[in-house]
């Protein structure tokens, strides 16, 4: 079948490469025009036979919406448009309305695979009626692993962005664990090689995975992580994965704890800590350390402050 497929970055090159490689047609659009094929959406469009089917591969939000609303006025009734980025799934129903009113249907598709996916495939959660699903198929037959998993008709639209961003959550929670018991190994001198502990792990124990492959990986790369930063950004979908869970009363207290995690680690002097130590002070009369201080471990030294107060 044709594609087009607008969006050639890191993860959109190589999924038209891949989806090339499984006998179809792809027409990519970029901005960047050493990545495209074509010059502009209009090319893009009129270069497809119709009934057309067209893959949005852009950042969520302002990006996403503006390629839809291009879209909507390009596109002809009986097209179908799939958002493959990260959008929001509570934004999926209104694009499959503004699309709609024009005759388009719309799929909304959660891709995982990274870096990976061009070899290993990529894992589709993706949303929309069985009609529009099944104009797309060939091509998530095309993107998927090889065998039986690895892509799933979630529901109507919404379920693929949610099921996508629920996948994140987890993904959150478990690489959370990971770094905890690698800084505990890392703390306890009885411990003389904690990369090894890990390889060890990657045979025979219930937590083995290709997280925990990539653990070593890194570590193979550089042992302690001195070359790091311990700074760790989040892409948007743990947060509403958490909304998502206020809303619907669901505890989800690891994925948020995990969350929460990654918002400390860009605090090189957590001001919900200074509070701690002023209350552990204040009624225990425990040490306080001052603005700058080195310290070294638990250890009062020069720079721990006497305890004040009563």
């Amino acid at each position: 079948m044709e594609l087009g497929l607008i969006g050639l970055g890191k993860m959109g090159g190589n999924m038209r490469e891949r989806i090339r490689r499984g006998g179809h047609t792809v027409i990519g659009y970029d901005r960047d025009p050493g990545l495209a094929d074509v010059h502009s959406l209009e090319e893009l469009v009129t270069s497809l036979k119709t009934p057309r089917v067209v893959w949005v591969m852009v950042p969520a939000g302002a990006a996403t919406q503006s390629t839809i609303d291009q879209l909507a006025e390009l596109l002809s009734p009986g097209d179908v448009v799939v958002d493959g980025g990260n959008s929001r799934w509570t934004e999926d129903e209104q694009h499959a309305g503004e699309l709609s009113a024009k005759g388009v249907g719309f799929v909304d598709c959660g891709v995982s695979g990274g870096v990976w996916g061009l070899e290993n495939g990529y894992a589709l959660m993706y949303g929309g009626s069985s009609e529009d699903v099944a104009r797309v198929q060939p091509v998530f037959d095309a993107l998927k692993p090889e065998g039986e998993f690895g892509a799933v008709h979630a529901g109507r639209v919404g379920a693929g962005h949610f099921a996508k961003m629920v996948h994140n959550g987890i993904e959150y929670a478990m690489m959370q664990a990971f770094a905890e018991g690698w800084e505990l190994l890392e703390a306890v001198d009885a411990v003389t090689d904690v990369r090894e502990v890990f390889r060890s792990w990657q045979e025979g124990t219930v937590i083995r995975s290709w997280l925990l492959d990539l653990a070593v990986k890194a570590l193979d790369s550089d042992e302690h992580l001195e070359e790091l930063r311990g700074y760790a950004a989040d892409s948007g979908e743990g947060r509403w994965t958490v909304d998502a869970a206020i809303d619907h009363a669901v505890p989800l207290p690891a994925i948020t704890a995990s969350l929460f995690a990654r918002f400390s680690s860009r605090q090189k002097d957590s001001p919900q800590m200074k509070m701690v130590a002023a209350l552990r002070n204040q009624f225990g009369g425990h040490a306080v350390t001052a603005t700058g201080a080195h310290v070294d471990g638990d250890t009062p030294g020069a720079d721990v402050l006497p305890p004040v107060g009563g």
